[in-house]
C-alpha cells in the first residue's frame, strides 16, 4: 500500500514539471505520458478489452478463486454441459439428464424446432427454480471471483470474462494507436508548460526570454477536449452502443 502511494505522489510531482533542472522534459516525464494515456483510455473505451472464455475447475466446500491479473470483469458462469450430451458418476449434471428425458429419448415421436424451443423453455424454467444458475462477485482489485453456493463436488465451468489488452497491442491498433499517440502528447505538453510557467522568463546576454508555458497548456488542454470527443463518438475504435429492444 505504501508503494502505491509513494508512486501516486510521485506522479503528481511530475506532473507539476517536478525534477527539471531545465525547462525540457525528462525521460520519466515522457514515460508518464505514455502511461497517463493508456491508463485514460482504459478508462473511457471498451476497445481496451477482450473478449473471451476461460475453464475454471471449482472444488468441492471452495467458493473463493483467484483469477489472472488481466482478467477485468466476469459476465457470466456457464456449466461445462448444454444438454446435448450425458455422463454419469461424478459428472452427472441433473439439468442435462432432465433434458435428456424430456426431448432425446422421444424422438422418434417428438421432434422439430417447437418442441425443441419448448423443451428449452421447461429447462430454463427448471434452472430458474432449482439454481442453475450461478450467483457470483467478482473483486477487481484483488481479482477474487466469490460464488454464493456451496459447491458439492468437484466440477468444470466456463466463464464469460473480459481481459485487459496487452500494451503493445494498443499501441500498435491502427484506431487506438493514433490516439494514445496524441493524448501521450497533451500530457507531455501540459507537463512543459507548467514547467515552463514556473519560471516565466529566463536572463540571456540580449535580455530576457519569455517562455510559452501559458500558450503549451492552453494547447494541450485543446487537445485533450478534442481527443475526449473522439472517444464520445467511437473515432478510436470502440465497439460503440448495441440495439436494446423492448
Amino acid at each position: 500500500m505504501a508503494n502505491n502511494r509513494q508512486e501516486l505522489s510521485k506522479e503528481v510531482e511530475l506532473m507539476l514539471g517536478g525534477g527539471m533542472v531545465d525547462v525540457e522534459l525528462d525521460p520519466e516525464h515522457y514515460e508518464l505520458s505514455v502511461q497517463k494515456a493508456l491508463d485514460k483510455f482504459r478508462q473511457r473505451s471498451d476497445s481496451a478489452v477482450e473478449e473471451s472464455f476461460m475453464v475454471l475447475n471449482l472444488n468441492e466446500n471452495q467458493n473463493e478463486y483467484v483469477l489472472p491479473d488481466i482478467v477485468i470483469d466476469v459476465r457470466d458462469i456457464y456449466r461445462r454441459s448444454s444438454g446435448q450430451s450425458m455422463d454419469t458418476g461424478p459428472n452427472f449434471e441433473p439439468f442435462e439428464a432432465g433434458y435428456l428425458n424430456t426431448y432425446l429419448l422421444h424422438h422418434a415421436r417428438s421432434s422439430g424446432l417447437l418442441t425443441f424451443e419448448l423443451y428449452s423453455g421447461f429447462v430454463e424454467s427448471l434452472g430458474k427454480m432449482l439454481g442453475y444458475e450461478y450467483i457470483f462477485q467478482y473483486r477487481r482489485h484483488n481479482h477474487t471471483l466469490i460464488i454464493n453456493r456451496r459447491i458439492k463436488s468437484d466440477t468444470e465451468v466456463y466463464l464469460h470474462v473480459y481481459n485487459y489488452m496487452p500494451d503493445d497491442i494498443l499501441v500498435k491498433d491502427t484506431y487506438t494507436g493514433p490516439w494514445l499517440r496524441q493524448w501521450a502528447l497533451a500530457e507531455a505538453k501540459l507537463m512543459l508548460g507548467q514547467a515552463r510557467s514556473k519560471f516565466g522568463q529566463i536572463t540571456g546576454p540580449q535580455g530576457g526570454t519569455t517562455l510559452n508555458g501559458d500558450a503549451i497548456k492552453t494547447e494541450a488542454q485543446t487537445e485533450m477536449t478534442a481527443l475526449e470527443e473522439e472517444l464520445k463518438t467511437y473515432t478510436a475504435g470502440n465497439q460503440g452502443l448495441g440495439v436494446l429492444i423492448g
